[in-house]
């Protein structure tokens, strides 16, 4: 995996749990705990909001928004997929919100792929 890779990885998971240790990220990413050390204190001095304290872990203050998430065609495939099993079962309001979603994904699928995948959308 390349660095910068890793150090969104490290982002994101610090992102999705309240509270993340260092021997959890290295178990997740594959690497040594020195790493992990290294990779969050680089990202600390390039201005990313993580709040650490040894022997507890790490958490994202709040309000920190990263730029817009590039997909791999199957990932955009399993969205698209998750949306229209869970859209007729979403009040009015969500369902709108996936559709947005799903349009924003299906806008940067491959043309081909796009077409297979494209659900009815719900419009109300």
């Amino acid at each position: 995996m390349r660095r910068a890779d890793r150090l969104f990885q490290v982002v994101q998971l610090i992102r999705g749990r309240r509270l993340t240790t260092a021997e959890w990220l290295a178990a997740r990413l594959e690497v040594s705990l020195r790493t992990v050390y290294r990779d969050v204190a680089d990202l600390q001095q390039q201005g990313v909001p993580i709040d650490g304290e040894a022997g507890v872990g790490y958490r994202m203050r709040a309000g920190f928004d990263l730029p817009p998430l590039m997909f791999t065609t199957g990932q955009a495939k399993a969205l698209v997929a998750c949306v229209r099993l869970a859209q007729p079962r979403l009040d009015t309001t969500l369902a709108r919100d996936a559709d947005d979603a799903l349009g924003k994904i299906l806008a940067v699928l491959p043309a081909d792929q796009a077409a297979v995948n494209r659900p009815l959308l719900v419009r109300t």
